[in-house]
């Protein structure tokens, strides 16, 4: 599907990955197009799957989630049946906003937010008392250095 974009797919995505709000009309007039291919566009670049959807980006410490903790998760199992019930287990936990799975040492890492300490640690007593986990590590993060959500779109630029 990339190599089907043109540059007025490219100047949309980056339009919405900036603003995701913008209305049909701002963003027709802002990538050059009248507003009805514009709308065609954007409707065939969300069933392709290339827009996966909208959604606010939420202040966690204001809304007061304190803490930040990623968590090195190490299974005593890596097969797939394993694998996907540890990820469906993920999926119930509140606390977990980002679960990716690695390779090497360890098996998943997970992003968590939490109000305070002892409600992450109530959280690590459950994650490591989960089925098929063998050990956590985790680390809590200091600050925030970058939180450029989204995909590098500026790098098409210099590509194409």
């Amino acid at each position: 599907m990339r190599d089907r974009l043109d540059a007025i797919d490219w100047n949309i995505l980056a339009e919405l990955q900036r603003d995701g709000r913008i209305t049909n009309v701002a963003l027709s007039r802002k990538v050059g197009i009248s507003a009805p291919p514009c709308l065609r566009r954007m409707r065939a670049l969300e069933q392709a799957g290339i827009i996966r959807g909208y959604r606010a980006l939420l202040d966690e410490k204001k809304l007061g989630y304190d803490v930040t903790v990623f968590a090195m998760v190490h299974l005593t199992s890596q097969a797939e049946p394993d694998l996907v019930a540890f990820e469906e287990r993920v999926r119930g936990w509140p606390l977990v906003r980002e679960c990716w799975m690695l390779s090497g040492e360890v098996d998943f890492i997970l992003k968590c937010v939490a109000p305070d300490l002892p409600t992450f640690q109530a959280f690590v007593s459950e994650l490591t008392a989960a089925p098929n986990v063998r050990n956590v590590k985790t680390a809590l993060s200091l600050r925030r250095s970058k939180d450029a959500a989204g995909v590098p779109l500026e790098m098409e630029k210099t590509a194409g």
